[in-house]
C-alpha cells in the first residue's frame, strides 16, 4: 500500500475492489490473437450509473443503447458487457441486433431486466462483432465472475495497447473503508472529448444520480478529456461510473471526488503513456490563468500539436512550437507575461527569451525518452500567464515513426 497527496492510499487491484461488485474476462474467439475479448461488470442492486460517451457525431450504436438504457432506467444499471476485437460500428442494423442479443442473452444468465444491461465495444471500425462466438461463450464469462477478478477484466479490453491500465485505492471515512477501482484502456486515436477509450470506474458508496453526474463530468473532464496522443476521436469511446453501496453523510463527497480524481487522472495519464510508439509522457501544466477552463484548454492545445509531438520526440528544445500551439488555442494572453519551463529549465521570463543551455534541455528530453516508466519518462512542460489564480494540467505523448507504422497496418 502506497499513499497519495491525499489520505487515499493505491492498493492491488488484484486483493481489493469496491465490495458488492464482480468481474469477469475470458477470451471468447473475437480476436485472432486468441487472447482475451470479452470481459463483464456486475453491480449489486440500486447501483447508480453515470455515463458519458463520444462527441463524434458518428457513434456505434452500443453507444445510443448505453444513453437509452441510464436515462430510461435513471441510471439503476446492474452490469456492462464489454468486447474487444470488432467496434462494432458503421455496422447499421445489424450492429445494433448484435448489441441487443447480446445483452439480452447476458440478463438472461444474469437473472436480471435486459434494460439494466449496457454494453461497450472496442476494435476496428466497420466490422460486426462475431456474434455467434459471444453468444456461445457467455456461460463461461458468467462463471468466470469474481470479486477480485480485475486483471482479467481489465486485460479482456484491450486492443493495441502495449500495457493493462486499472488502478484501486481506499481510505477510511469515519472509520469505514470506502475502495474506489478503474480500469481502462486506450492507444490511439486519443484526443479531448474522450479518446478512443473505455473507461470504467467503481465505487462502493451510494451517491445519489444527480450528484453522481456531477462529480463523473468534473472528473472526466480534468482527465479523459485532457489527453491527447494523435489528435483522433473515436465512434465508441465511453466512461462509465458506477457507485452501490451505504451512502456517507455529504460533507464527505468531496473526499469521494478526490478519489475520483485521482482515478481518471491515473488512468487518463496510462492511456496517454500507452500512446501508440510513444516513448514519453507529456505532461503540460498551464498556470497563472484567468481560469481552469482556460487553463486546460491551452494545455490540450499544446499536448495535441504534432510539431511539439515531433519536437519532443527528436529531443529537439523548440519552445517556439510550444508558443505557438498556445497562442492557437483561441485564449487571450499577452505573451510579454509569459514564463516558459522546459524540465526545470527556464526558457521565457516574461516573454523575453532567457539564457539557458540547449544542449541540457536535449539531454533532459533525453533522458526522459529511456526513463522508467510513469516515473522517469514525463516530459514536463510549464507555462506561467501570470494573468490569474488558475491552473489546468493536461498530457499526451511523443509521435514517433512506430507510431505511422501501427497505423499504417492495423487493419492488414
Amino acid at each position: 500500500m502506497s499513499k497519495i497527496e491525499t489520505d487515499w492510499s493505491f492498493v492491488n487491484s488484484s486483493e481489493v475492489t469496491p465490495a458488492g461488485f464482480s468481474f469477469a474476462g475470458i477470451a471468447a474467439g473475437l480476436k485472432n490473437s486468441n487472447k482475451k475479448d470479452l470481459a463483464l461488470i456486475v453491480a449489486p442492486e440500486n447501483s447508480i450509473c453515470s455515463g458519458l460517451f463520444t462527441q463524434s457525431k458518428v457513434r456505434a450504436s452500443c453507444i445510443e443503447i448505453c444513453e437509452q438504457r441510464i436515462k430510461k432506467s435513471s441510471g439503476l444499471i446492474r452490469a456492462i458487457l464489454i468486447n474487444s476485437g470488432q467496434a462494432n460500428a458503421c455496422t447499421g442494423e445489424l450492429g445494433t441486433q448484435h448489441t441487443l442479443i447480446a445483452t439480452k442473452a447476458i440478463s438472461e444468465l444474469l437473472g436480471i431486466n435486459e434494460e439494466e444491461v449496457l454494453m461497450c465495444s472496442t476494435g476496428v471500425i466497420g466490422i460486426p462483432i462475431q456474434i455467434k462466438d459471444l453468444v456461445n461463450n457467455l456461460p463461461d464469462l458468467v462463471k468466470d465472475l469474481e470479486i477480485n477478478n480485475f486483471q482479467n477484466a481489465a486485460e479482456a479490453i484491450l486492443t493495441t495497447d502495449l500495457v493493462e491500465k486499472k488502478i484501486t485505492i481506499e481510505t477510511f471515512i469515519e472509520g469505514r473503508k470506502v475502495t474506489i477501482s478503474g480500469f481502462a484502456k486506450g492507444s490511439g486515436m486519443i484526443y479531448p472529448n474522450m479518446a478512443t477509450m473505455l473507461a470504467f470506474l467503481i465505487c462502493d458508496v451510494g451517491v445519489e444520480k444527480e450528484e453522481w453526474d456531477k462529480m463523473i463530468s468534473i472528473a472526466v473532464n480534468k482527465s479523459f478529456n485532457a489527453i491527447s496522443v494523435d489528435g483522433e476521436t473515436s465512434t465508441n469511446d465511453s466512461f462509465i461510473g458506477m457507485n452501490a453501496g451505504k451512502k456517507i453523510n455529504k460533507k464527505f463527497l468531496s473526499k469521494i471526488q478526490s478519489g475520483i480524481d485521482i482515478v481518471c487522472q491515473n488512468l487518463a495519464r496510462n492511456i496517454a503513456r500507452d500512446g501508440e510508439g510513444a516513448n514519453c509522457l507529456i505532461e503540460v501544466l498551464v498556470d497563472g490563468a484567468k481560469n481552469n477552463t482556460d487553463a486546460i484548454r491551452m494545455a490540450k492545445s499544446i499536448c495535441n500539436s504534432s510539431l511539439v509531438k515531433t519536437a519532443i520526440h527528436g529531443c529537439d528544445p523548440n519552445w517556439g512550437r510550444i508558443i505557438s500551439a498556445a497562442g492557437n488555442c483561441g485564449i487571450d494572453f499577452k505573451l510579454e507575461m509569459v514564463d516558459l519551463f522546459i524540465g526545470e529549465f527556464q526558457i521565457l521570463e516574461k516573454g523575453k527569451l532567457n539564457k539557458y543551455d540547449s544542449a541540457k534541455v536535449t539531454n533532459y528530453i533525453q533522458t526522459r525518452m529511456n526513463g522508467k516508466y510513469l516515473v522517469e519518462d514525463i516530459v514536463s512542460i510549464a507555462l506561467n500567464l501570470n494573468s490569474g489564480q488558475a491552473k489546468g494540467i493536461a498530457w499526451g505523448c511523443d509521435l514517433s515513426k512506430k507510431y505511422v507504422e501501427i497505423n499504417s497496418e492495423y487493419t492488414t
